[in-house]
């Protein structure tokens, strides 16, 4: 039986969305490069010149936050492409909404290329998502286009360009958070809430600087495509550190949970197997991605206060200890975290990880979902023995009405039912 730990834990390879995304893409695509094979591509010079621009962001692709993946210069380069009207103040452009799609998958190809050569497989979901809010962009703009002027009412161009990435933008939110609802099995207003949090600021800035390209080559012609790739880069080498130091911080935190297991405080894989559990209950309740990354910290710490202890509780189970013991562990625990100077939330949860849902219902919601979590792997540990779950849960249903939140519990078995079916 495979074990259960490991199906709580994020991504299942493919859902019914991403497929759905990556066919929807591959026919955009087909359709694309059938009509500009059929009739000569316009400008090739400035397609060319942006799609060199697409090439250098897929190759800089970053990872962030959240298993996410992303291009901003690429996807940058690809809108600036669709919405452009003039080349250096006179000559107008006229390429399709179809060859904008054409010259996209085309880079995006020859920019994944490398990735390939060196075994970084790209997604090919947020390949097609990407493709796809490009081309809504595009289908939206480039009708407009002969119409728009930017010698005379410039402010309707103005304003077509950003009623035309505003839609990009908000396809793009709104696949992501489906896609990423399925595969988290998330609700999908929540899913939603953590995208809009998670990329609206790099999504505002790669909109604006697509406009701002925009505009620049009209004035400037393809020049303005050099003037604008060094600041671009810069920003992109700014996310990337924001991203190392964010997974900087979780495997740090992951290491020092490790070092109870190490001492032989706690079973081997407890604290991460706690982790992951917690998590994926969080997700059940409807905890936005910030709520639980917070959980996904006190729950690989919660045991870090046994430390203090002369003698180590036996297998490690604070589940069998006393309830002073417990509050006194967790107590502890949650002053070293508070030595950090920058976790005071997760210290908290922390502390009050220990105290029964009776009469404390208004205690932390992730606090009570470590306690039941905890409680759950103590009994079980990392067996993939179906009739030792299901005892253990009912042994967890028994003191729902003093020790455990019944919402949580409920929530703990509708997360191992699930995984029994994976």
């Amino acid at each position: 039986m495979v074990r259960r730990e490991a199906r709580w834990s994020s991504w299942p390879t493919w859902g019914a969305g991403q497929v759905t995304l990556v066919v929807a893409a591959v026919v955009l695509v087909i359709a694309s490069l059938g009509a500009v094979l059929v009739t000569p591509a316009d400008q090739p010079r400035l397609a060319v010149a942006f799609g060199a621009l697409i090439v250098l962001g897929e190759l800089a692709r970053l990872a962030m936050p959240g298993n996410r993946e992303t291009a901003p210069i690429s996807t940058a380069g690809a809108l600036g492409y669709a919405l452009l009207l003039n080349i250096g103040g006179t000559e107008r452009a006229a390429h399709s909404a179809m060859q904008v799609v054409a010259v996209t998958a085309i880079a995006m190809t020859v920019g994944a290329l490398p990735h390939i050569a060196v075994g970084r497989l790209p997604r090919l979901d947020v390949l097609a998502r990407r493709l796809i809010t490009v081309a809504a962009a595009a289908f939206a703009y480039r009708p407009l286009a002969p119409h728009l002027d930017l010698h005379g009412a410039w402010w309707t161009a103005v304003a077509a360009m950003v009623g035309a990435v505003t839609l990009a933008m908000a396809a793009d939110l709104l696949l992501t958070a489906l896609v990423r609802a399925e595969a988290l099995s998330a609700r999908v207003g929540v899913a939603l809430a953590d995208e809009f949090q998670a990329q609206i600021r790099l999504d505002v800035a790669v909109a604006a600087t697509a406009i701002i390209v925009a505009l620049a080559i009209g004035i400037m012609g393809i020049i303005a495509l050099l003037v604008f790739t060094g600041p671009l880069l810069v920003t992109q080498i700014a996310f990337r550190r924001y991203a190392a130091i964010r997974s900087t911080y979780l495997q740090t935190v992951r290491a020092l949970a490790r070092v109870t297991e190490v001492g032989g405080y706690v079973e081997g894989g407890h604290s991460r197997r706690v982790g992951d559990l917690s998590v994926a209950i969080g997700r059940e309740l409807g905890m936005y991605e910030a709520e639980l990354l917070e959980l996904e910290y006190a729950a690989l710490m919660h045991d870090i206060g046994q430390l203090s202890l002369p003698d180590p509780i036996p297998g490690g189970a604070t589940v069998f200890a006393d309830a002073d013991e417990q509050r006194r562990i967790a107590k502890l625990g949650a002053e070293v975290i508070r030595q950090a100077g920058v976790l005071e939330n997760v210290a908290t949860i922390v502390e009050h990880q220990c105290e029964p849902y009776k009469p404390n219902p208004e205690l932390p919601l992730a606090s009570r979902v470590i306690r039941v979590a905890n409680a759950y792997d103590d009994m079980v540990g990392g067996s993939g023995d179906v009739d030792r779950s299901q005892a253990a849960l009912e042994r967890l249903r028994l003191d729902v009405a003093m020790e455990y939140d019944p919402d949580v519990v409920e929530a703990l078995a509708r997360v191992i039912d699930r995984a029994g079916r994976l």
